[in-house]
């Protein structure tokens, strides 16, 4: 995964948008400006991500759902808007700016496909009944929206900085890891109860591809790298070779005082450049020892 990324960004990292967090924030800015209009000036709904009407030609859909802000116009969109902020400006200096690029068109790509699947699920279920279709892509056609890739970019955050603690309610200290839990929990009921129990299945298919992009995310942090069969082969030949050493050798020993790593397991040792041989000095002696020509 790594290695695919990287070559992708040797080939298109220029191109990639900085701060983007701040230009998403601007357009959740313009959305809450279009719902302040009156009446007919008010045009979100046909913004939305709605495949039926897509279908139909109005193909600028497939761009424009990104204006409509995850949230609803309230006395806390301003907090909502600096955290979103904070969090997607630390995620872009923590995975790079085309990372963070591709994280998000990644999960901007990925609400595109579970709009369709769900289309693809209705057309399936009200096989000639184009007005049924028509409704249920109409009454479901909020739930694509980035309000669900947001919740990506709060769990990506809690699983980099578990540790890090916000004010609940401006008052309770809580740390980061215990909300990630809670809204992975929360998003994971959604989208198995109302998703699936209930038949809403834009719902469903909206939750499960934003949780597939974060597993790539997931993939990309070095932490399932221990599960990769190179990987389980080097520590069962590690361990192997570990046990057919004889007790009581040892692999590092100063030259000078002779600790090895049996005296203390956080000792280091290094090889002397300027010795006349194969001399290993522990970090005490490593500069102070008399050179052996």
């Amino acid at each position: 995964m790594n290695n695919f990324l990287n070559n992708l960004e040797r080939k298109f990292g220029r191109y990639a948008i900085k701060n983007l967090t701040i230009y998403i924030i601007g357009l959740y800015i313009l959305g809450y400006i279009l719902q302040l209009a009156p009446g007919q000036l008010n045009f979100t709904g046909y913004l939305t991500l709605n495949p039926y009407l897509i279908l139909h030609g109005q193909i600028w859909r497939l761009f424009t759902w990104v204006i409509i802000p995850p949230n609803a116009l309230s006395i806390w969109v301003i907090f909502t808007l600096y955290l979103y902020y904070f969090m997607g400006t630390t995620m872009e200096r923590t995975m790079g700016t085309f990372r963070y690029n591709v994280f998000i068109f990644g999960g901007v790509l990925f609400m595109i496909i579970a709009s369709f699947a769900s289309y693809a699920l209705y057309a399936l279920m009200y096989k000639g009944n184009a007005a049924y279709l028509a409704t249920y892509m109409q009454l479901y056609s909020g739930a694509f929206s980035t309000y669900y890739i947001q919740q990506a970019v709060f769990l990506s955050f809690a699983l980099c900085y578990p540790d890090v603690q916000l004010l609940l309610m401006f008052i309770i200290p809580v740390k980061v890891k215990w909300l990630g839990i809670f809204y992975a929990l929360l998003l994971g009921f959604d989208c198995i109860y109302t998703g699936l129990f209930r038949g809403a299945y834009p719902i469903f298919f909206a939750i499960i591809f934003q949780f597939v992009n974060l597993f790539l995310f997931y993939l990309q942090t070095g932490q399932l790298d221990h599960l990769r069969p190179k990987e389980i082969k080097r520590r069962s030949t590690f361990q192997k070779n570990a046990r057919m050493m004889p007790k009581g050798v040892t692999r590092h020993k100063c030259a000078v005082c002779g600790k090895s790593e049996m005296d203390s397991p956080d000792l280091e040792f290094r090889f002397c450049s300027k010795c006349n041989g194969n001399y290993e000095y522990c970090q005490e002696h490593l500069f102070t020892h008399q050179h052996v020509k």
